[in-house]
């Protein structure tokens, strides 16, 4: 089964070794995806709700690559530094997907890899055959 990988270019796709997103037949992988600038900087720092924008924007940038889109996506997962902040992540969140509701996840973590991310982001989709 064919195999396409797109990448964003962040410096630890290389320096872990993964991708930005990969695409096995029908179904997109989105990796888990923060909100990390082309200069390897935190995007608005202590900002949730643009923080949870910028990561969104990644990945439907991704999905668009692999000739998909929002409307494809069945799941989502966010990982949050601070729960209490939920309403600011979803109504980011709310502005991608309200037309297209996939299944969804927020869960509260100690830590993500940069103590100034306030939210990560994965995301599954099941597209048209190309």
């Amino acid at each position: 089964m064919e195999r396409r990988r797109t990448f964003s270019g962040v410096s630890w796709e290389s320096t872990v070794g993964y991708c930005r997103a990969i695409r096995v037949g029908d179904n997109i992988y989105v990796s888990g995806t923060g909100p990390i600038g082309s200069d390897g900087k935190v995007y608005a720092p202590g900002d949730a709700y643009a923080q949870t924008v910028f990561c969104l924007q990644r990945i439907h940038k991704a999905l668009q690559d692999l000739n998909s889109g929002c409307e494809d996506v069945v799941r989502t997962r966010l990982y949050v530094t601070d729960i209490s902040r939920s309403a600011e992540y979803g109504k980011a969140h709310q502005e991608f997907f309200a037309n297209y509701h996939p299944a969804s996840t927020m869960v509260e973590v100690r830590a993500l890899v940069d103590p100034e991310m306030l939210v990560e982001v994965e995301v599954e989709a099941i597209c048209q055959s190309d």
